[in-house]
């Protein structure tokens, strides 16, 4: 089972995976305005690995 399921219809939308990407490392800017480094730091890895296996390999399930 992978990790993150980029077949299902909710990532469909390019909207919504861009949006997911944008609000991770919103939060780790977030974090770190607050000083929790270590939070943003985890946040910004999210964010990266949701900015590579949604936006720059994505591929439509569908083909379309």
């Amino acid at each position: 089972m992978p990790l993150l399921d980029t077949k299902h219809p909710f990532f469909r939308p390019a909207w919504r995976r861009y949006a997911l990407v944008a609000v991770s490392f919103i939060w780790a800017g977030v974090e770190l305005s607050y000083g929790s480094q270590i939070w943003a730091y985890l946040c910004a890895a999210i964010g990266g690995f949701l900015a590579w296996k949604l936006i720059v390999t994505w591929t439509d399930p569908d083909g379309s």
